[in-house]
């Protein structure tokens, strides 16, 4: 999964030149608006809006934004009502595409997807068509720079984390476990004295696509990458493997 790992990193330099034109902003307000509205206002007791909030405060976005987002969840502002959702799809060479999306319009954010879907070498598929390929599991991400591997896998051990594996940052951990399990991970790790830097539920591809030349790879990847940048997507998870070789060719 080498070509993917990069290919996560290039994501990670992209999100970084979208926090300057406010993208990253929208998704963080989302995600905290709808952490707040599930779980409540308060983040000693709400592990998914700390570690929102915590992914916010690390692209800069501003307190009053912040606080704003937390309002709209628990009721004290009034605000749109934000929907989350699930849309499948088929992408170039058989892959397989799953877009989670917070909107205020489930008509809109449907034509909007299946027109992205067609107009990029794929096409959107019924509820159930892809999601059987990949599992649920938690991610919870830590920065701890004085880790090493056996380190982290005695970490993840103690806090009952099943994998670590290192994130798309210097110093970075990620920790991955059962969806059930992904709240006392979180606590485990701050209890451990780690800084929870973002905690998700994801989708892992059971088995993986392998992408064998460039013009198939631009393909996918631009498919890819137009869902990831519609502005009311939070993730993008795909069963794609492209090798680095491939990549650097493109």
């Amino acid at each position: 999964m080498s070509g993917h790992n990069k290919w996560s990193k290039i994501k990670f330099t992209k999100a970084k030149e979208d926090a300057k034109k406010g993208k990253i902003f929208a998704r963080f307000s989302r995600e905290i608006t709808l952490a707040a509205r599930n779980g409540g206002g308060d983040v000693d007791t709400n592990p998914r809006l700390r570690a929102a909030i915590e992914g916010a405060k690390a692209c800069s976005m501003p307190k009053d934004n912040i606080d704003r987002a937390i309002k709209k969840g628990t009721g004290e502002l009034v605000g749109e009502i934000i929907q989350e959702i699930v849309y499948e799809g088929y992408g170039p060479a058989g892959t397989a595409m799953l877009v989670e999306v917070a909107t205020d319009n489930t008509n809109r954010a449907s034509s909007e997807l299946r027109t992205l879907f067609s107009r990029n070498g794929g096409n959107m598929g019924t509820p159930g068509s892809v999601a059987y390929q990949f599992d649920r599991k938690g991610e919870a991400r830590i920065i701890d720079e004085t880790l090493d591997e056996d380190g982290a896998m005695e970490l993840a051990m103690e806090v009952g984390a099943d994998d670590v594996g290192e994130g798309d940052q210097d110093g970075e951990w990620v920790f991955v476990c059962s969806p059930t399990d992904l709240s006392s991970v979180c606590s485990g790790l701050t209890s451990a004295g780690k800084n929870v830097t973002g905690m998700r539920l994801i989708s892992v591809a059971q088995n993986t696509v392998e992408i064998k030349d460039v013009d198939t790879a631009r393909k996918v990847m631009n498919l890819f990458e137009r869902l990831d940048d519609y502005d009311d997507a939070m993730n993008v998870f795909s069963n794609f493997d492209i090798s680095e070789d491939i990549l650097e060719q493109l």
